[in-house]
């Protein structure tokens, strides 16, 4: 995609997705955090996308977790925005504030700054919900990235996070 604005391996993977999720029969939507849109950006350079990409939530602030999403504040503030339990509740909301079969979530710390010593900067926590799914059956993982930067944590998460959207990914 010689126009695109975003970097070709993000543009490459997104095509795959909205390929493999079409052949699939299957429709996606995205809750992105540290992301800030750019999972949404890639599946959107993709012709044809609205066949299978339905919705992407942007839920920046902790407050815009809890009212878009439904977010628990006590899961939030108990775990912290960054954390299994908070991606686990933003990929559910995904799924129930659409109508997508399968819903992948992103929190994370991009830096420079907001890191601690417990979750550095690159720490992004991954996590994917199928509607029908059973809700014991947690999918989600935490990733410590390299800090290449803003820019390269939040491209590796978005990487990351499209291969998630692939029919039959393992676990993250």
């Amino acid at each position: 995609m010689p126009d695109s604005i975003l970097p070709a391996p993000l543009v490459d993977l997104a095509e795959r997705v909205i390929i493999a999720n079409r052949r699939a029969g299957r429709t996606i939507a995205v809750a992105e955090s540290c992301t800030g849109g750019l999972v949404s950006a890639a599946l959107t350079e993709i012709a044809g996308s609205s066949e299978v990409f339905e919705a992407g939530f942007i839920t920046y602030s902790n407050d815009m977790k809890s009212e878009l999403l439904k977010v628990s504040q006590d899961v939030i503030e108990t775990f912290g925005a960054v954390s299994i339990a908070t991606a686990w509740a933003m990929a559910q909301g995904a799924l129930i504030k659409s109508h997508a079969n399968v819903a992948v979530a992103i929190t994370g710390i991009a830096g420079p700054g907001g890191g601690s010593e417990q979750k550095p900067v690159g720490t992004v926590v991954f996590a994917r919900a199928e509607r029908g799914g059973s809700p014991d059956k947690v999918v989600a993982d935490m990733h410590h990235f390299e800090d290449n930067g803003r820019g390269g944590v939040r491209l590796q998460a978005a990487l990351c996070a499209l291969e998630l959207l692939l029919p039959d990914s393992p676990a993250p």
